[in-house]
């Protein structure tokens, strides 16, 4: 927890509540598929207990941070793990802008409004909608 920020704890706390759809305190594969499903991402009962045997035992909030700590300690992401966080995104090849922006101004590592600005100046924007072939193209080396 010392890696982390007062508010950045706060914000797992909030992605804790939303990922355990059963409030039981634990996040089961059925919790992981549900709270994607309630923002427009499918994913596979297998791919979300995939994510969870990343863990040393069953996801409690402390669990959860803590694998967040043992990533980030990792250093920079490779591209593969870039992509896959794009592809959250991602509907039919494209993101939407405005849901973009207020996830880059609102979690993690907040950016500000000029900053985002500045990144979206180099996007390709029709519509509404960022281009995620593009976008993906930009921020990975492959």
């Amino acid at each position: 927890f010392d890696s982390f920020s007062h508010s950045a704890i706060q914000q797992f706390k909030e992605a804790f509540g939303i990922m355990d759809v059963n409030k039981d305190g634990l996040l089961s594969a059925d919790d992981l598929v549900t709270a994607f499903a309630n923002h427009g991402k499918s994913i596979s009962s297998g791919d979300a207990q995939n994510m969870l045997d990343e863990a040393d035992g069953p996801m409690n909030f402390t669990q959860m941070v803590t694998l967040f700590a043992n990533k980030m300690a990792g250093g920079t992401d490779d591209d593969e793990t870039i992509l896959k966080s794009f592809e959250a995104f991602e509907i039919n090849g494209q993101i939407d802008a405005e849901a973009f922006r207020h996830s880059l101004m609102t979690f993690g590592n907040k950016f500000s409004a000029s900053e985002v600005d500045d990144a979206f100046g180099e996007f390709q924007i029709d519509g509404g909608m960022i281009d995620a072939a593009h976008l993906k193209g930009l921020m990975c080396s492959k």
